[in-house]
C-alpha cells in the first residue's frame, strides 16, 4: 500500500528525521585523536537522562539484553541468590538469564497485569536475617502487560528490611519516557536500550552502575568476556572502547540527547503521560474496552496492552491492522497471546500522529468483528487532548517563544 508504515509498537520507536540524518555519516578511525570527543559527549549526556551524578553511564554494541547479562556477570557468583518478580514477558526473560548463570533465583509469582509485588518483597527481605539475597530484581516497565511499577518504593522496601542486597532494573521501555531516578532510588544497576525513548534504532545497550555494584565485580565470579565492566571503563577513561564501537547509532545518540536536552526532561515525562492519557480515552472510554494493567496505579505511560473480548484473537487485530491499514501493534506475548494488542505511545510523537494509530487499529477491531463504535476512540482520545493543556514540551506555542526568547 502507498503511504509509510505507522509504528505503534513498543520499540522499535519512530526515529526523527534529524536522528537519521545526524547518523549517515562517513566512517572513521574509532582510535583517533579526535574520537574521544564523541566519547565525552555521549556518556555526560546519559547522565542527565538516568539522573544521577554519582552513577557509571555504559554504551555497549547490543541490545538492552546484553546489559542484562552485564549487570548479573559483573556482580553475582555462581550460587548467589536474587529475588525476582515474574508478571510478564519480559521480567520472565529476565530471571530465565539468571537461571542460566546458574543462580538461585525466588521467583515471586504476580498476575500478569501487576507489577512489582511490594509486600511479598518486603516479607521476604526482612526474612533474609543472613542476607543471602545478593541483588533484587525489578522490571521499571513490563512492556508485554502495559505496566510501570514504583521503583522508589522498591527502594524503601530495601531499606526499610536494612538489606545491603544490589536493586537491579530494567529500564528498557521507561527510560527518557517515564520518570526514571537512578540516585534518588538507589538504584545499583539500571538496564535499557536505545531503541526506545532514546528514538533510534536499535544496536546499543545502554546501562548504568552505581559504585556500590561496580566494587562487586573483583569478588563476582560468574564468567564475562565482552561484557566486563572494567576493560569498558579502562578504555572509556581515555575516550575509547575496548572493541569497534557502533559509530553511526553513537552520532545519532548524540543528537537523540540534543532533543532531550532541548524539549527537557520533565517536559518529554509530562508528554509521554499526557499522551497515553489520551489513548486510554480511547481504549476504555471510547470503545469501552479493558486495558491488561488491572488498576489505574500499573497504568504505563509507554504501552497500553488492549483486551480484546473472548472469542476474538489479538493476533488477527494485528494482522488486519498491519495488511490492511499498513499499521504495526504490538502483539500480546506468552500467557497474553492471543488475548491482546498493544499500542506503543513513546518516543517521538504527538496527538496526531498518534491519532493513526487510534484510528487503524479502530479500523482493524471492527474488520474483525469486535463491536466499537466506528469513529468512538478517535473521538475519546481527540475530547481528552482538547480538553487538558498541552505540557510545555509539546505545546508548539511555547516551544516558539522559547525560540524567539534565545534569539532575542
Amino acid at each position: 500500500m502507498a503511504g509509510r508504515n505507522f509504528l505503534f509498537v513498543p520499540g522499535p520507536t519512530n526515529v526523527p528525521d534529524r536522528v537519521l540524518r545526524a547518523m549517515m555519516v562517513s566512517m572513521e578511525d574509532h582510535r583517533s585523536p579526535t574520537f574521544p570527543v564523541l566519547t565525552r559527549t555521549i556518556l555526560p549526556g546519559l547522565k542527565k537522562v538516568f539522573r544521577t551524578e554519582h552513577g557509571t553511564p555504559f554504551v555497549f554494541p547490543s541490545s538492552g539484553t546484553g546489559c542484562w547479562e552485564a549487570a548479573i556477570a559483573n556482580t553475582l557468583s555462581p550460587g548467589d541468590k536474587v529475588l525476582a518478580a515474574r508478571f510478564g514477558q519480559f521480567s520472565h526473560l529476565w530471571i530465565a538469564m539468571c537461571q542460566k548463570f546458574g543462580l538461585d533465583v525466588q521467583i515471586v509469582d504476580a498476575d500478569w497485569g501487576t507489577g512489582v509485588p511490594l509486600e511479598q518483597y518486603a516479607d521476604i527481605l526482612r526474612k533474609d536475617t543472613q542476607h543471602q539475597i545478593k541483588a533484587v530484581l525489578a522490571c521499571h516497565n513490563e512492556t508485554a502487560t502495559g505496566v510501570t511499577s514504583d521503583i522508589g518504593a522498591v527502594r524503601k522496601v530495601l531499606n526499610d528490611a536494612k538489606h545491603p542486597a544490589l536493586l537491579f532494573v530494567d529500564a528498557v521501555s521507561s527510560l527518557g519516557s517515564i520518570d526514571f531516578r537512578f540516585d534518588d532510588w538507589g538504584v545499583d544497576m539500571a538496564v535499557s536500550g536505545s531503541q526506545k525513548g532514546l528514538m533510534l534504532p536499535a544496536g546499543l545497550g545502554i546501562m548504568c552502575a552505581s559504585q556500590k555494584a561496580l566494587d562487586m565485580h573483583a569478588q563476582a565470579k560468574l564468567p564475562r568476556a565482552y561484557f566486563d565492566l572494567q576493560d569498558m571503563m579502562a578504555s572509556n577513561q581515555t575516550g575509547y572502547f575496548p572493541y569497534t564501537p557502533a559509530l553511526s547509532l553513537m552520532y545519532g545518540l548524540v543528537e537523540s540527547l540534543k532533543m532531550i536536552e532541548e524539549e527537557g526532561l520533565d517536559n518529554i515525562i509530562a508528554r509521554h503521560h499526557y499522551l497515553a492519557e489520551g489513548t486510554r480515552a480511547a481504549i476504555t472510554q471510547g470503545w469501552g474496552m479493558k486495558l491488561c494493567a488491572a488498576d489505574p496505579k500499573w497504568y504505563s505511560d509507554t504501552v497500553s496492552a488492549v483486551m480484546v473480548p473472548e472469542g476474538i484473537n489479538g493476533a488477527d487485530v494485528i494482522s488486519r491492522a498491519y495488511k490492511r491499514y499498513n499499521v504495526s501493534l504490538g502483539a500480546g506475548l506468552s500467557k497474553v497471546a492471543g488475548k491482546l494488542f498493544r499500542i506503543g505511545h513513546l518516543g517521538d510523537m504527538n496527538e496526531v500522529h498518534l491519532m493513526s494509530g487510534i484510528a487503524g487499529a479502530e479500523m482493524a477491531m471492527l474488520d474483525c468483528g469486535i463491536k466499537v463504535q466506528p469513529g468512538s476512540g478517535v473521538g475519546a482520545a481527540s475530547d481528552y487532548w482538547r480538553k487538558h493543556r498541552a505540557p510545555v514540551g509539546l505545546d508548539q506555542h511555547a516551544q516558539d517563544q522559547v525560540v524567539l526568547q534565545k534569539a532575542a
